[in-house]
C-alpha cells in the first residue's frame, strides 16, 4: 500500500491545483524522503540534473524556436493567405480556414496553445465580423488546435519517441495520417453546422488555378520547412535533433530576405519567449523522469502490465480500456504532463499484448489532444476561453460536435493499424 502513497499525493497536489512541475516534484520527494530513505539526497538531486542530458532532447527547444521564429517572420501569414485560396469559398469560410491553417501551422509550431493564442487574436475577431457567433469561432479555434501537435514535427512526438524507444521519424512520418483525419473530421462538422446556421464562405468564388499557383509559390517556402524535415531525416541527411537546428536557420533566413518581415529587434524576444517554454517543458520531464524512477524501484508498471494481462488477453478490450482512462486523466492533467507521466506505464503493457508503439504512440497523443478540450481543466479550452472574453458554458455548448468527431478519428486510429500507420508504411 506504501508504494502508492506518492501516486495519491500527485493527485492531491493536481486537485490543489500545484503546477505539474512541482507536483511532480513533491510527490517524488515524499517517496525518497518518508518512503525510501535509504538513497541519498545527492543521488535523487542528480536524478533531476541527469534527466535532461540527453541528446535528442535538444530538439525540443530548437522545434519550439522554430515557432516563436514563424509569429515573427510572416510565416503564419502566408500561410493563412494559402488556407484562405483553397477553403475560403466553402461554407463557412473562416471557419474553414480555421481548421486548414492549425493543420498547415502543425508543422512549424507544434504547440496547441501556442496555435490556439494566434488564432484567438487574428482569426477569432474577423469570424466575428463574418457573422460568426463569438463562442463558436472559440470552438473552432480550440478545436481546431488540437491538429497542431500531431502534425510533425510537434514535441509531443518527439517525447513519446525518445520515452518509447523508437523513431522520431518513424513517429513524424506516421503521425501525418491521424493529423489529416482530424483535419478532414472538423472541416465536416464544420460544413454540417455552417450549413445549417446559414455562414456565409469568404470569397464568392473558387480560386482560379492561376491565383492559386501564384499564392503556392509565395507560401511554398513556409510549407517546406515541415516537408523538408520529414524527407531530409528520411533520406539520412541529418538527425531530428539537426533537423530543428536547420529548421531555425531556413526559418530565418526566410523571415529576413523573403518575407522581410522579422527584423533584429525581434531577436531577443524569441530566444526570450524560447527559453521561457524550453524551461517550462524541461522542469516537467526533469521532475517526471525522478517519478518514473520511484515507479521503477516500486514495479509500478510491471504491476499495471500485470493487472492489465490479468483483466483480460484481447488488444481490443485493453486499448479501450486504455483509452476511456486517458479521456478521463486528460480531463484533469495536460496533455504534456500526461504523457511524460503515463506513457512509461503504459508502453510496456500494450507492447506485451504485441501493439505497435508506433501505433499505440498515434492513439495516446489524439487522445490527450481531445483532452485538451473538456473540462475542467483543458488547457486549449481556457486559453482560447481567457484570450476571447468567453464563458466556459457558452464555449461547452459549442465545442461538443467537435468533440465527438474527434472521438470518431480515436477509434479509427484505435482500431485500424493499417489506417493509423497508412503514411508510415508507405514509407516502409
Amino acid at each position: 500500500m506504501q508504494a502508492i502513497y506518492p501516486i495519491i499525493v500527485l493527485f492531491v497536489l493536481f486537485f490543489l491545483n500545484i503546477p505539474i512541475a512541482f507536483a511532480l516534484m513533491g510527490a517524488s520527494l515524499f517517496y525518497f524522503i518518508f518512503i525510501n530513505s535509504s538513497m541519498p539526497m545527492e543521488m535523487v538531486v542528480q536524478q533531476f540534473v541527469t534527466a535532461v542530458e540527453s541528446f535528442p532532447y535538444l530538439a525540443v527547444p530548437f522545434f519550439i524556436m522554430v515557432g516563436e521564429v514563424m509569429n515573427y517572420s510572416g510565416i503564419s501569414e502566408s500561410l493563412m493567405d494559402f488556407a484562405n485560396v483553397l477553403v475560403g469559398h466553402t461554407r463557412g469560410g473562416l471557419a474553414q480556414v480555421n481548421v486548414l491553417l492549425s493543420a498547415l501551422m502543425g508543422g512549424i509550431s507544434g504547440s496547441a496553445n501556442a496555435d490556439a493564442a494566434m488564432q484567438s487574436k487574428i482569426l477569432v475577431p474577423e469570424m466575428e465580423k463574418k457573422g460568426f457567433t463569438k463562442p463558436f469561432s472559440a470552438a473552432v479555434t480550440a478545436a481546431s488546435s488540437a491538429v497542431s501537435p500531431v502534425i510533425p514535427p510537434g514535441t509531443n512526438l518527439i517525447l513519446y519517441a525518445i520515452i518509447a524507444g523508437i523513431s522520431v521519424g518513424d513517429m513524424f512520418l506516421a503521425a501525418y495520417t491521424p493529423g489529416i483525419l482530424m483535419t478532414v473530421a472538423m472541416a465536416i462538422t464544420v460544413h454540417i453546422i455552417a450549413v445549417k446556421r446559414k455562414y456565409k464562405p469568404t470569397r464568392e468564388n473558387k480560386a482560379s488555378f492561376i491565383e492559386f499557383f501564384i499564392q503556392f509559390i509565395k507560401s511554398i517556402w513556409a510549407l517546406l520547412i515541415p516537408f523538408g524535415i520529414i524527407m531530409g531525416m528520411r533520406l539520412g541527411a541529418f538527425t531530428p535533433t539537426e533537423a530543428g537546428g536547420i529548421a531555425v536557420v531556413f526559418s530565418v533566413i526566410v523571415g529576413l530576405f523573403v518575407y522581410r518581415q522579422l527584423k533584429l529587434k525581434h531577436i531577443p524576444l524569441i530566444l526570450k519567449e524560447t527559453a521561457k517554454t524550453t524551461g517550462a517543458v524541461m522542469i516537467i520531464i526533469a521532475s517526471a523522469k525522478v517519478f518514473g524512477y520511484y515507479l521503477t524501484l516500486e514495479r509500478i508498471p510491471q504491476m499495471i502490465t500485470e493487472t492489465l494481462v490479468n483483466m483480460t488477453d484481447s488488444p481490443f478490450v485493453l486499448l479501450m480500456v486504455i483509452n476511456v482512462l486517458l479521456l478521463f486523466i486528460g480531463m484533469f492533467i495536460e496533455g504534456g504532463a500526461a504523457l511524460v507521466i503515463l506513457a512509461p506505464l503504459l508502453v510496456p503493457a500494450v507492447k506485451t499484448f504485441g501493439v505497435d508503439p508506433v501505433h499505440f504512440g498515434m492513439i495516446f497523443i489524439v487522445n490527450i489532444m481531445i483532452g485538451g478540450l473538456t473540462p475542467p481543466f483543458g488547457s486549449m479550452m481556457f486559453t482560447v476561453c481567457s484570450i476571447v472574453d468567453v464563458t466556459l458554458e457558452d464555449f461547452i455548448k459549442e465545442v461538443w460536435p467537435f468533440i465527438i468527431s474527434l472521438l470518431i478519428v480515436l477509434l479509427l486510429v484505435t482500431y485500424s493499424e493499417s489506417i493509423a500507420l497508412f503514411s508510415l508504411n508507405l514509407f516502409r
